[in-house]
């Protein structure tokens, strides 16, 4: 079956049917860009889980192998990727630790980064630079100068370039990914992309930027609507380090082979192994890429949904006239700019998400940053219907 954006755009949307257990057609769910609504097959692959797991106990291991196969190929294929390795785990941070403890930071104590980064990023970055690290985060707004103030803060003391492909603040894609990577190539720098507000949504291809030799983070929480405990780390595949944090599922694939006193890591994907995990999490994830390919949900169709989707909040808003001293839309950004959420600035966005939400349409903020995420289970009358609450509440103010 494949829809058009006329299926995705009436009312009611003919996608929102898969969508029963969450309700998408009744709610006003503007969260899309965190938090996506499950397709009702999601619970099949949950059910499978208890049932292997009831039926063959610790043996119930092989099958969830297969699982989680079928997800770095998932991945695999967002990312149009044939030569790297991808490394699963529960969330980011512990893959991004995973790819820190891989780099010598003796030698290269240095790391270049943005002020946009997700917490992920931020947190662990602030840590480190308070132990000496050197940690130069560069602006990341206006989006079109991130790549040249990287760029010349790169030397043969940086050991990495962590930065986003689409800043999860603004919504903004970052246009400098291939000549980051190139300016990393000359001095040996590892660079690593989180790629968790494009994929799904804003088409990321590490074949056409040019990005095999790269690392590359992102997860299923949002636009892939796999819940949660569905990230991944691909790297390349000639990588030859030798991460300190590693766990016991490294092992798997050296099973037979002699001990030596040098601890030892697995082939392939193994080489960022962690160890013991939940496996309803991929048997999950597995149902809802499945799901994605029946339903001819590409990457491409996306971007054209949410492209019109993230259109109708701008055009709705505008429409709205409100006091651009309360809240305004930045007028210089392009459609083709933004990736899957609208973002509106106003000193009070911690009061109207909550006023919001208290009118049944939930958003979300960070710091003057109110968000609203569509998703393609909604169809233009619950988005105009979002925004007109909008105007309600501020109005109220």
């Amino acid at each position: 079956m494949s829809f058009n954006i006329k299926d995705l755009t009436s009312h009611p949307n003919k996608l929102a049917a898969h969508y029963s257990s969450f309700n998408v057609g009744s709610r006003l769910l503007l969260t899309g860009h965190s938090h996506q609504a499950w397709p009702d097959v999601a619970m099949e692959g949950m059910k499978k889980s208890w049932e292997d797991a009831a039926l063959l106990v610790d043996e119930k291991w092989g099958k969830a192998f297969e699982k989680a196969q079928e997800v770095r190929e998932g991945y695999s294929r967002l990312l149009e990727d044939t030569n790297g390795y991808i490394a699963l785990g529960i969330n980011t941070h512990e893959l991004l630790i995973r790819f820190l403890s891989a780099l010598d930071l003796r030698k290269r104590p240095r790391i270049v980064t943005t002020d946009g980064e997700f917490h992920t990023i931020r947190r662990q970055m602030l840590r480190l630079s308070e132990e000496g690290i050197e940690v130069v985060r560069v602006a990341s707004y206006p989006v079109e100068n991130v790549a040249d103030q990287i760029i010349n803060q790169i030397n043969d003391k940086t050991a990495a370039v962590l930065v986003s492909s689409v800043f999860f603040e603004t919504g903004l894609i970052n246009p400098g990914l291939t000549a980051i990577a190139e300016k990393c190539a000359i001095h040996g720098t590892e660079l690593l992309v989180d790629t968790y507000h494009s994929l799904n949504v804003a088409p990321f291809s590490v074949r056409k930027l040019n990005l095999q030799k790269a690392f590359i983070i992102g997860g299923g929480y949002k636009y892939c609507q796999l819940g949660e405990g569905n990230c991944f780390l691909r790297f390349p595949d000639d990588f030859k380090g030798r991460p300190i944090i590693t766990g016991w599922f490294s092992e798997f694939s050296l099973l037979g082979e002699k001990k030596t006193d040098q601890i030892a890591y697995g082939q392939r994907e193994d080489l960022f192994a962690g160890s013991t995990y939940d496996p309803v999490s991929h048997y999950r994830a597995a149902e809802v890429f499945r799901f994605f390919r029946e339903q001819k949900l590409t990457p491409e169709f996306l971007r054209e949904v949410s492209l019109h989707q993230v259109g109708i909040l701008a055009e709705s808003f505008r429409n709205l006239d409100l006091p651009e001293k309360i809240i305004n839309l930045d007028k210089e950004i392009k459609p083709d700019q933004r990736a899957g959420f609208l973002v509106l600035r106003t000193e009070n966005a911690a009061d109207i998400n909550v006023e919001l939400a208290k009118a049944g349409v939930l958003t979300d903020f960070r710091g003057t940053s109110l968000r609203f995420g569509p998703a393609p289970y909604l169809s233009d009358k619950q988005l105009t219907d979002a925004m007109g609450i909008l105007g309600e509440v501020v109005k109220k103010l």
